[in-house]
């Protein structure tokens, strides 16, 4: 399929505590790869709808002054109250209430460890982006 995200980056600024939260939270693995200050994520399984490689990529400058500013992804999760209390057990901060949309599901945006904003989503039983 054409303009397919292939490919996703969280910067950091301390990457043991981010591959700690994320490992924590969503069971993603962690690899060290290409130069110093990255690492590649295994964020799923081959059963798993989305994407599922990244890179952990060490900030090179403190966030506000030039450092990369990326999109902010969403999560699929089975249950969303569940990765909510882990996103906290882990040092994330939940951003907003659940928002519901109607036919696909309930998000929650949270911030990381690392001060990036992103998502969870608990699609609605049978969407196909539903996690298994």
């Amino acid at each position: 399929m054409a303009h397919s995200v292939v490919h996703f980056a969280v910067y950091v600024d301390d990457a043991d505590r981010a591959m700690a939260f994320y490992e924590g939270v969503f069971g993603w693995r962690f690899e060290a790869w290409g130069p110093p200050g990255y690492w590649m994520i295994n964020a799923g399984t081959d059963g798993d709808p989305g994407l599922r490689i990244g890179a952990l990529s060490q900030r090179t400058r403190p966030r506000g002054e030039g450092a990369p500013n990326a999109y902010r992804c969403t999560v699929t999760v089975r249950n969303l109250d569940d990765a909510c209390a882990d996103i906290k057990r882990h040092g994330g901060t939940i951003h907003s209430a659940a928002a519901e949309i109607p036919t696909v599901g309930k998000v929650v945006e949270f911030i990381d460890t690392e001060g990036n904003l992103a998502c969870v989503m608990q699609y609605v039983d049978g969407h196909p982006l539903a996690a298994r």
